[in-house]
């Protein structure tokens, strides 16, 4: 029986000293979305932030933290290629998990080495797709991002392996990204989408919203429409703690 298309978009939440695991739970529950025969074949995709050392150190750490028995590999893109053949080792992954980030410059490099239409082969074939931020916008068709500048933009070159917008740290209190998004929303800059709170992740399974789910108490996922009249409309999603 082949394996379900899914896909696991969230919006993280930083690594602290008070929280040494970070965002790392909603990694845990892509995982658990694969269901792996064995040991866990994890994949972290750091080109968002231009393969920082330091972002792969924190993965690692933040891994380590949460006691996460997995096989974890890393993929740079920065200056080559860490892997001879990119397609074949991320077909060979349970999880794919991509970092935040500039989601502007993770397309554009993306685009270079193959990665957009290698990423849809992996998604048909059953590896679970992932990541906060930038690696919940580029599975999208876009959303509001600050890739540009400080103030937030539209960015409308998602793979769009999903047919929705997606706005992600919908409760960030240093940008206006609630407003933002949802006035883009009703603009008819980005079609409806989903929106995600800070420590929020919506799994979809093909191109269907399955459920949110989130680590943090009392945080949402909503749904975001155009009202038809040139205002904007939100539903709160059912959101269950993980």
């Amino acid at each position: 029986m082949p394996k379900p298309r899914q896909i696991f978009a969230y919006s993280g939440i930083l690594r602290t000293e008070a929280n040494p695991e970070g965002s790392f739970r909603l990694v845990q529950h892509a995982i658990d979305l694969a269901r792996p025969a064995g040991r866990p074949r994890v994949c972290y995709v750091p080109t968002a932030v231009g393969d920082s050392p330091a972002a792969v150190e924190t993965f690692t750490a933040a891994a380590a933290a949460a006691g996460a028995d997995a096989e974890i590999s890393v993929l740079t893109l920065f200056a080559q290629p860490s892997v001879p053949d990119i397609r074949a080792h991320l077909l060979g992954q349970d999880v794919i998990v991509v970092s935040g980030g500039s989601v502007a410059n993770l397309m554009a490099v993306w685009r270079v080495h193959g990665l957009r239409e290698i990423m849809r082969d992996c998604w048909e074939a059953g590896v679970v797709l992932s990541g906060g931020s930038a690696g919940s916008l580029c599975w999208h068709l876009g959303g509001p991002t600050d890739s540009f500048r400080d103030e937030l933009d539209p960015f409308t070159d998602g793979i769009g392996l999903l047919p929705f917008s997606n706005g992600v740290h919908d409760d960030f209190s240093s940008q206006p990204r609630r407003d933002t998004y949802r006035r883009m929303v009703a603009a008819g800059t980005f079609p409806a989408g989903y929106a995600s709170e800070d420590g929020v992740g919506l799994h979809y399974l093909g191109t269907e919203l399955h459920e949110a789910v989130r680590i943090r108490p009392g945080k949402r996922g909503w749904h975001v429409a155009p009202d038809g009249a040139g205002g904007w409309q939100e539903e709160a999603l059912p959101t269950r703690d993980v």
